[in-house]
């Protein structure tokens, strides 16, 4: 009797839900077809808003611009705004001052992406570790990243003042120099005064994502690394380095994209002076912008992006994981 009970019970309890699972599939179905047709348009129709306000506002821009570097685009004459082809290239290839833009802007790059990933990389294993005060030792790492580059250019534009800047007067009292040096002023320093300010300004950077990427590694490597006698340096380039490579690289391509794309911070010291010396490609396409000649800027500026674009496939392409390489 209470077998048969139990039986009865257990066709009770599974038959009505077998039931309603069959039921249920029309039911799963009509959900499926109101999802691609109702409920897609819906998505759509809340998208749309946003997908047109990109397509004025950058994808249009961004092809008027690139037609203008095939046009004689002047703000001096605007009756003739005829096509020249290839000529506001090949005027930007002959402008006695490309070839100092150029190697302006390969120093600016290298000179500020190398010092930027040691420092951070070296400030982010230092924050890992565990002690006191560390939340108040990254807010203050961390608060250069939240100021505008234009405003630290003028920032260090101050400090810089061969007058009465800090620099000059720390130096003299530490007895390096005799007498103040015109760090902005001079060819020779210019260049290294805006490194050192954009140096300090993209460490953060880099620590921010080193240290975010460091906080993802077990432990449980570090402590097998330490039974087995490895020391720091074999754990740093056989443990730490290889786990976090591919943020890296990521943070390092990101870098030097916007590194070459940062005028604020030079425009904010020295303007490109002097005599161009500070000058890199994009804040000489502004100068350029500046004078009005829409056409070669524009087509300085399809160079700066084609550029852009061949670098990023093949950094990503040398910096590639294997398969099953771990990231």
């Amino acid at each position: 009797m209470s077998v048969t009970s139990t039986t009865t019970s257990k066709t009770s309890a599974t038959g009505p839900g077998e039931a309603s699972g069959r039921r249920g599939l029309p039911r799963g179905d009509r959900r499926k077809r109101e999802f691609t047709t109702r409920r897609g348009l819906t998505i759509a129709a809340f998208m749309a808003p946003a997908a047109v306000f990109v397509a004025v506002f950058t994808y249009y821009p961004v092809l008027a611009g690139g037609q203008m570097a095939f046009r004689n685009w002047k703000l001096t004459d605007l009756t003739d705004t005829s096509w020249v082809g290839r000529k506001n290239f090949g005027d930007v290839f002959a402008d006695p001052a490309w070839g100092t833009v150029l190697g302006n802007t390969a120093v600016w790059v290298l000179g500020s992406i190398v010092p930027q990933l040691l420092i951070g990389f070296a400030l982010a294993l230092w924050l890992r570790r565990r002690f006191r005060l560390r939340g108040l030792y990254q807010a203050l790492i961390f608060f250069p990243w939240a100021i505008s580059g234009f405003l630290i250019g003028i920032l260090f534009r101050w400090l810089f003042n061969s007058e009465f800047g800090v620099v000059n007067d720390l130096l003299q009292k530490a007895g390096l120099i005799d007498e103040p040096i015109a760090w902005l002023a001079d060819p020779k320093t210019a260049m290294v005064a805006v490194l050192i300010a954009n140096i300090w300004y993209g460490v953060t950077f880099f620590t921010i994502m080193i240290l975010a990427a460091l906080q993802s590694i077990p432990d449980e490597l570090y402590e097998a690394a330490a039974l087995d006698g490895a020391g720091k340096a074999r754990t740093l380039f056989q443990i730490t380095i290889p786990y976090i490579r591919t943020t890296l690289a990521l943070t390092v391509l990101l870098r030097v994209i916007w590194i070459f794309n940062f005028p604020d911070l030079i425009f904010g010291m020295t303007g490109g002076g002097p005599n161009n010396e500070t000058h890199i490609v994009t804040t000489w396409m502004i100068k350029i912008t500046q004078q009005g000649d829409y056409g070669r800027a524009s087509a300085l500026g399809l160079l700066v992006v084609a550029a852009l674009l061949v670098f990023a496939v093949f950094f990503l392409m040398a910096t590639r994981e294997k398969k099953g390489a771990r990231s």
